[in-house]
Order: structure tokens, then sequence, then C-alpha cells
């Protein structure tokens, strides 16, 4: 921790993917006032039917920049095509020399089962880094961590090799309005390419307010069934009567390969999470 804050560092695949699957937990944080960066480890210059390269890039990176505001958070988007991200020496150099920058406390990424291989990259990466980040001698330009992050996997649907555990879920029925903006502030996404890979474009609302809309009611959906799947998890955290009103939430998966956090600290880590009798 810097000056008692503690330090969290999320790492995503492409400039949307730390909005929608931690931005909640990130405004909760941020509103106790902790430090927060999402990390984007490729300028996502592919993600899109009818543009590319670098508009596609610079777009896509003041989209995230716009997202980062509204969730008071910091933000970096790294310089890496999409659909090229290679778990090597050389960017594990960069995470290792990213974590040690931040102090992280705690590193959000994806696993290392997923269907799009930037995102088993960013898994691969970030569990090569969670122990490297304290060896004097490995990147030894960056003055090492005295101790492992903590590492936490970002929600997921895939069962293979192993399934996805929900250890901790958080609440973000307060923030979620919030964080409908910032997926609003993905344009390029949200109503462009994502509605035309899925084949729904031609539903997409031309005006503005009525696509808010129409993209609000399908994201609330979505973590409405991420709270539902963690249900049991949440009235653990939570209790009875908070745990089971929860509407949306965001999970994390407890990493083997950072520092251990056994359930008693779960609210050093988490402060916004109650205290239960």
């Amino acid at each position: 921790m810097i000056d008692g804050k503690i330090s969290v560092l999320c790492f995503g695949a492409h400039p949307d993917d730390c909005d929608f699957r931690f931005g909640g937990t990130a405004m909760l944080f941020r509103q106790l006032g902790h430090r927060v960066k999402f990390v984007s480890l490729t300028n996502g210059d592919t993600g899109h039917y009818s543009m590319g390269g670098g508009p596609l890039a610079r777009r896509r990176r003041d989209e995230a920049l716009a997202a980062a505001r509204i969730a008071d958070v910091d933000c970096e988007v790294v310089d890496i095509h999409n659909g090229e991200l290679q778990a090597d020496v050389r960017t594990r150099q960069l995470v290792i020399q990213l974590m040690r920058e931040a102090r992280a406390d705690l590193v959000l990424c994806h696993r290392p089962n997923d269907y799009h291989p930037d995102h088993r990259a960013v898994g691969t990466l970030v569990q090569d880094a969670a122990y490297t980040v304290t060896v004097p001698n490995v990147a030894p330009l960056t003055p090492h961590l005295e101790r492992a992050p903590v590492v936490g996997y970002l929600h997921d649907a895939f069962a293979l090799p192993n399934p996805y555990v929900p250890h901790l879920a958080i609440d973000t029925d307060p923030v979620f309005e919030r964080k409908i903006g910032m997926g609003d502030c993905h344009v390029s996404q949200v109503y462009e390419w994502l509605p035309f890979n899925g084949g729904i474009l031609d539903q997409v609302p031309p005006d503005p307010a009525a696509r808010r809309a129409w993209f609000a009611e399908r994201h609330t959906r979505r973590f409405a069934a991420v709270a539902d799947g963690a249900r049991d998890t949440l009235v653990r955290l939570y209790g009875e009567t908070r745990g089971r009103a929860v509407r949306t939430a965001e999970t994390i998966m407890l990493s083997p390969y950072g520092r251990a956090l056994p359930p008693g600290e779960y609210r050093t880590l988490f402060p916004f999470l109650p205290e239960l009798p």
C-alpha cells in the first residue's frame, strides 16, 4: 500500500475489457480513495467491420479514456496490434514494469483459458509476472516489489480445462448506472462492432438516447446473470438479506499464482465489503 491506500491494477486485452468486467468494482475502490489503473495490452485496432489500423486505435483509446473519466481511474492503452499479443519475455517485462510502477497490491486479468488469443496471453503474462515482480535481478532497472500482489481473474463462462469459481462477488447496484455510462463511451464496440459480429446490428436504435437504453437493458441482463451465478457468494459476503437482493455483480476468482488471500482477509483488500455479525 502507498500511504494506506490500496493499489489496484487491472489488465485487459482490449480497451473495453476492464470497463465491462471491473468498472463497477473500480468505482467502489475509488469512492474510498484507493488507487486504480486500467491497462489495455493491445490498441484494439482490428475490432471493427468498416475501419481499422491507426484511426480505429485512436478512436478506441479515446473511448477508453472517456470511460476512465467516468470511473475516475487512470488508464493506459499499450500500442500493440489487436490479435498479436504474445506471452513472450519482452511483453512480460513490460507487465512486470507496470506492476512495479503501480506498486500493485491487487492485479486483475483474464484467465489463460479463453476464446480470444489476446485474453489468453494477458492471463499468462500476469501469471508469469506475479512472482518475478519480487526478483530484483529481473528487469533490474525497475525497483522490485517486496511482496507479490494478489492476482484475481475477471469473470468468464469457460468450463475447460477448469470452470470459473467466483471466490468474491461484488454488489455493483450502487454504481451500475455509471457503469452503463462507461459502456456507452465505447461506441465503436457496443453500437457497432459487437452487434455486427453478433448479427444484430439492425437492432441498434439510431437515436443516442434510445441506443443507450437498448445497451443498458442488455448490460443489466448480462450482469444480473453474473449475480445469479454467484448468489451463494453474495450471500456469504453481504448477508442473507442484501445478498439475495443484489441485482448486478462483478466477480473475482483468486489465482494461486499471486499472494494468497484467505477468506478472513477479504475485507482488508476489499474494504467496501460489509462487516457481518
